[in-house]
């Protein structure tokens, strides 16, 4: 079953707002800066982008759990988003009934 592993938000200075999310939520910065990680070892990563969209990233074991996972989000109503995909993509975009996107990560990759 996959499980939030990050949520990823959309900031227009990743310093400034890893400043005020590292503080406001007790988290931490891992090796990249634009990664923040819970002190206590729980819950999802914070991942500061300029350029993406806010949206949840949903972890699978595998590349076997994630493809299961993408066809029974399917099955429950999600839909692939048309994506310029990189050449090493770990993850698949889809959307929910409402249109509000969200990837499932290959989280062995």
């Amino acid at each position: 079953m996959v499980r939030i592993g990050a949520i990823v938000l959309n900031v227009s200075d990743t310093g400034r707002g890893g400043d005020f999310w590292s503080r406001a939520l007790g988290y931490q910065r891992g090796d990249n800066p634009h990664f923040l990680l819970p002190s206590a070892g729980g819950g999802p990563r914070l991942h500061l982008d300029a350029t993406d969209r806010t949206h949840l990233d949903l972890w699978a074991a595998d590349e076997d759990e994630q493809l299961a996972e993408v066809e029974r989000l399917q099955a429950l109503g999600a839909t692939r988003v048309a994506w310029d995909y990189p050449e090493d993509a770990d993850f698949v975009v889809l959307a929910d009934p409402d249109g509000n996107v969200f990837c499932v990560v290959n989280a062995g990759a």
